[in-house]
């Protein structure tokens, strides 16, 4: 099972405004909805590299630090956030406020550090107050220290295009933009985080709003009250479709949730068949349901080029070369992270592969399919081949053992 991790966090989770369904989903091609300001000008190109699922990691530093730091460009942040130990270490200034951060696993007291600079290849972006969260466990999940997540404060003030063919961001002043005519134009309703109109289909079809969330490393994510009342999964629905357990992280921490799939989803005229689907108890109400379902993530995003057009409240998708590659229908039952240098089981699902196999948590991965990098997200990677039979060199009780797995689909 290849792991999926959120990062959304919502300092002050808004409703969705009255837009009706039809006028998030309306398309369009060519210029933006704003011919009369000044054509949008390029500032600057930054890299950027891709994790587990898809997600974003750019670099950048803090003030006139010379540390370069790991962030995580996140749709689903409501804000612009650093890591605690990060924060401590640049000696910034920590304030506490009465404000909550509300996210996927729960609700927290918002720290924050005031007016800060935030600097990117080529862009200085000033009056930056950055919330503080713990991102030792995110950091665990990919194997690199995760400094902080770029969220709506930074998205807000310029128009950003994700280009996953060249790994590139290329971020131009607010205006009048040209998006081309391969694609399709969305109008989402923008109140911090993206809200998109999608078509549900499970047997019977489903229309539905969903945050737009790029720093999701998955391809959808419903929450079990939607799928309950829409009863996605019940009669025979359900006995055609496995569940598996799995987890995930949240901004807030840790959270259970059930692996499945559903027949389709459609993101304005692009129909994807077969999409992996995380269930999910949100204790929170970040969702907001019924105003939302769920998220769409960027293990299906990043098969598009997206243009994030904020200031007009527009999202562009064009097909990228990714676009119909195979979704990830893995499982192995064994949940892994980075810990003192080492990748490392901490669980081993219940009558899994893994358990069969006679894998145990605590065991330290040494190598997967005679690859003994130590890098988690190309085990990760490995991992996901479903109906091969992987081999693993574990070390358990100082000694070293070979394991054979044969990783299984959940379709």
């Amino acid at each position: 099972m290849k792991l999926r991790y959120l990062t959304i966090g919502v300092v002050v989770l808004m409703a969705c405004s009255c837009n009706s369904l039809r006028s998030l989903m309306r398309s369009g091609q060519g210029i933006s909805s704003n011919p009369e300001a000044p054509p949008a000008r390029l500032i600057t190109e930054i890299p950027f590299v891709q994790f587990t699922g898809g997600v974003i990691i750019i670099r950048g530093s803090i003030n006139d630090s010379p540390d370069s730091l790991n962030f995580i460009l996140d749709t689903g942040s409501g804000g612009i956030s650093l890591d605690s130990t990060t924060c401590h270490r640049l000696g910034l200034e920590v304030l506490s406020s009465d404000r909550f951060i509300r996210g996927i696993g729960g609700m927290k007291r918002l720290f924050y550090a005031k007016d800060n600079s935030l600097l990117l290849p080529g862009l200085k972006i000033d009056s930056l107050d950055f919330h503080i969260s713990n991102y030792d466990f995110i950091s665990s999940v990919y194997g690199v220290q995760i400094d902080g997540i770029i969220g709506y404060s930074f998205l807000k003030r310029y128009i950003i295009k994700v280009d996953y063919d060249s790994l590139k961001l290329f971020v131009y002043t607010p205006g009048n933009i040209h998006y081309g005519i391969k694609g399709q134009l969305l109008h989402p309703s923008i109140r911090n985080i993206p809200v998109i109109g999608a078509s549900l289909k499970n047997q019977d079809k489903y229309d539905m709003r969903y945050f737009f969330d790029m720093g999701a490393g998955l391809c959808l994510m419903l929450s079990n009250r939607f799928a309950a009342d829409s009863c996605l999964f019940c009669g025979p629905r359900k006995r055609k479709h496995k569940f598996i357990h799995s987890e995930a992280q949240g901004l807030i921490g840790k959270i259970s949730m059930t692996q499945t799939v559903v027949q389709g989803l459609q993101v304005g005229r692009y129909y994807f068949h077969n999409v992996p689907t995380y269930l999910f108890d949100d204790v929170s109400n970040v969702t907001a349901y019924p105003e939302l379902g769920g998220l769409v993530g960027n293990d299906l995003l990043r098969r598009f080029n997206v243009t994030l057009n904020y200031p007009d409240d527009e999202i562009y998708l064009e097909p990228n070369t990714h676009f119909k590659e195979p979704f990830d229908y893995s499982y192995t039952g064994l949940v892994m992270y980075f810990i003192d240098g080492h990748v490392t089981i901490t669980e081993v699902n219940q009558d899994s592969p893994a358990e069969k196999a006679g894998l145990k948590p605590g065991d330290v991965i040494m190598a997967v399919d005679r690859n003994f990098s130590n890098n988690i997200q190309q085990y990760r990677e490995l991992l996901k081949a479903a109906g091969k039979k992987i081999q693993l060199i574990v070390l358990r009780d100082g000694q070293l053992r070979e394991v054979r797995m044969k990783i299984q689909s959940i379709l």
